[in-house]
């Protein structure tokens, strides 16, 4: 069994492979970790010392003991307001407007098999050998209840965690801050590594030491973001690659997050991941549960790339839909680069007639398609197809490509409406924005209002009777700005913090519609390139459009720091034209390639238009994809 419970240490043992988590039921109920490292057999009790904190708060019930003091007491889910000073992972504003949570143990269960969140992505059972762990926790006051849930994949070295926050009092309460995990150190030796970025150099890896104080990376942007990823790692100072301690975790989430380490005065180091605080406030009405999303959390001792193979293994075999396991992405052209929106279908056909002539396996057609879309200032909302530039429609053209012996992609942006559209000219009122305010624009473009469940279901009708009649094999889901002027019509002024985070869950709705609606559809994320690399968008989707950078040399430095996290096959690479048009650099088409292979492989530019010379390369390189792409895809990822 993964999960032990110990009653008479009261110490929960948590053991995959190769390493192990514990925590236990201290003094007065508080929760409190005392381990997560290597693999041992024991109970880790004996690691805590207590010592008298002179002058630090004490809980009520240990009267003159100070030796239990909260400040320090490395908690497994610390609450707000009650002497522990650090960032907390829950905060709750009580119905008396009080903001106080104070967790203490109630009970627990252990069940064999994996949890499912109710409304949000999560790592799949897959038949995978997991347990579940459930941890009742309740403040006696304000009857506030945190349940917080462990998942053990013993064979992948894996641990999820999520917490229920329930309000099992008899008035009102706000959630303002509900973390997925929370995790104690007793050390501030220790690295942290996490990817910054921006459009188009994403991805980043960056190191430094924790220090006295709080390091935080998170996104307000509505979107995981291109500037920072909700993944972390905490290290020893001397792991490499081959070597030493890795603390990795992932959040399986799309919008506003958090990550902050901390370190107090006495050099323990605390890590906290979930739900961007700054963006959220969730009412919690009597009976009612705020579900988290999960965190997905790994440790290796042999180093970053054994941690990396965790997660990447994980990622293909409990995340990613299960019928794109092991099968390579058909190597695709798309006409972006060629053409851009300015296309009719004879020029479309041509493209894809040379690829094919080349080995390429699939045409995906990109923006442009649809509606009034004649330029960037109109058509996003409107999801029929522009008869003027495609006369037989989707399913025509569509028909006409795999009547090449091509497969068909199509791209599409259902989050985005233009104020020169059909759509916004009926329903205004379901975009984004606050009322008598001029908004924000981006590109153009408005958010739609997916926290509203009429929204998502015009925008699914809407694509779901353009697409149902045609032979489509892959779309790539675009999302192309930052989240301004948060505000929902459809919520009341004191749950507008709720607005971010409902959108995500609406998102999560539409996502689940389409993939279940054509279930052999190869999905593609997207969000102005790589703004969108998380693992929420990969449960629905098996792969994501690494950067609108596809600049070889740039591209190094963006695929290394994606590879920490996520596997390979889910990275969205091609080879694009040179000079390359984000950065005016030419380099070879087989140095192009070679980055290519290790991703999903393709081509962004016009086949017509390269030289001879090149065109054998890419047939060379087709061929070696064809052969070769499980492999550089797919296997064992060493840096």
């Amino acid at each position: 069994m993964s999960v032990k419970y110990i009653e008479d240490k009261k110490v929960f043992l948590l053991n995959t492979k190769n390493s192990s988590y514990q925590f236990r039921v201290a003094e007065y109920g508080f929760l409190e970790h005392l381990y997560y490292g290597k693999k041992i057999s024991d109970a880790a009790d004996y690691l805590p010392v207590r010592i008298r904190h002179g002058f630090e708060a004490n809980p009520y019930e240990s009267e003159k003991d100070r030796t239990i003091c909260l400040d320090v007491l490395e908690q497994e889910y610390p609450g707000f307001g009650v002497s522990d000073f650090r960032v907390s992972a829950v905060s709750v504003i009580n119905g008396d407007g009080s903001n106080c949570v104070d967790l203490r143990y109630v009970s627990h269960t252990v069940a064999d098999g994996k949890y499912r969140l109710h409304e949000m992505p999560s790592l799949r059972e897959n038949g995978g050998t997991w347990q579940t762990l459930e941890v009742l926790m309740r403040d006696p006051y304000s009857q506030i209840e945190v349940t917080l849930v462990y998942g053990v994949l013993e064979e992948y070295d894996i641990i999820t965690r999520c917490a229920r926050i329930r309000n099992a009092g008899d008035k009102t309460a706000f959630v303002n801050a509900a973390h997925s995990t929370c995790i104690s150190f007793p050390t501030d030796q220790m690295d942290m590594i996490s990817f910054y970025g921006s459009w188009g150099h994403e991805r980043c890896a960056e190191r430094t030491s924790v220090r006295h104080g709080k390091i935080t990376v998170d996104s307000a942007r509505g979107i995981s973001s291109h500037y920072q990823n909700p993944s972390a790692i905490l290290c020893s100072p001397e792991a490499t690659e081959d070597g030493g301690d890795c603390y990795g975790v992932a959040l399986v989430y799309s919008g506003n997050f958090a990550i902050t380490t901390e370190v107090n005065d006495f050099k323990q180091t605390r890590l906290v991941a979930g739900i961007n605080p700054e963006t959220f406030y969730w009412e919690l009405s009597k009976g009612s549960v705020f579900e988290t999303p999960e965190a997905v959390m790994t440790y290796s001792s042999q180093g970053l790339s054994k941690m990396s193979h965790n997660f990447h293994r994980a990622v293909k075999h409990h995340l990613i839909p299960s019928q794109f396991i092991n099968e390579r992405c058909p190597v695709l052209i798309n006409n972006w680069e060629a053409t851009m929106i300015d296309f009719d279908e004879e020029m479309l056909v041509n493209i894809a007639g040379k690829a094919k002539e080349l080995g390429v396996e699939m045409f995906v057609m990109d923006d442009g398609w649809f509606g009034r879309r004649t330029n960037e200032y109109r058509g996003l909302g409107d999801w029929q197809c522009n008869l003027s530039k495609l006369p037989s429609g989707i399913p025509g053209f569509s028909a006409r490509i795999h009547n090449m012996g091509l497969k068909f992609g199509i791209w599409i942006e259902p989050e985005m409406v233009n104020e020169d559209s059909r759509l916004y000219e009926e329903h205004p009122d379901w975009c984004i924005q606050i009322p008598g305010r001029k908004p924000t624009r981006q590109r153009y473009q408005l958010i739609l209002d997916f926290s509203r469940d009429e929204v998502v279901e015009a925008i699914f009708h809407q694509l779901y009777e353009e697409f149902k009649d045609a032979q489509i094999d892959y779309i790539k889901w675009d999302m192309n700005r930052s989240m301004t002027d948060r505000f929902s019509g459809a919520l009341p002024a004191h749950r507008q913090g709720e607005v971010c985070h409902k959108y995500v869950l609406g998102l999560y709705k539409l996502m689940d519609k389409m993939t279940k609606a054509f279930p052999n559809v190869r999905f593609e994320g997207c969000s102005g390139g790589g703004g969108r690399f998380d693992m929420g968008v990969l449960y629905y989707m098996p792969q994501i459009w690494c950067s609108d950078d596809t600049d070889a040399v740039e591209r190094i430095h963006i695929q290394y720091g994606t590879s920490m996290i996520y596997p390979p096959f889910a990275m969205g690479s091609h080879v694009s034209e040179c000079p390359n048009q984000q950065t005016g650099r030419t380099v070879s088409i087989d140095t192009r390639a070679a980055l290519a292979y290790f991703g999903t492989f393709g081509y962004e530019l016009d086949l017509n238009e390269i030289s001879e010379e090149e065109q054998d390369a890419v047939r060379r390189q087709v061929k070696y994809y064809q052969d070769h792409g499980l492999v550089s895809a797919h296997g064992d990822y060493y840096r």
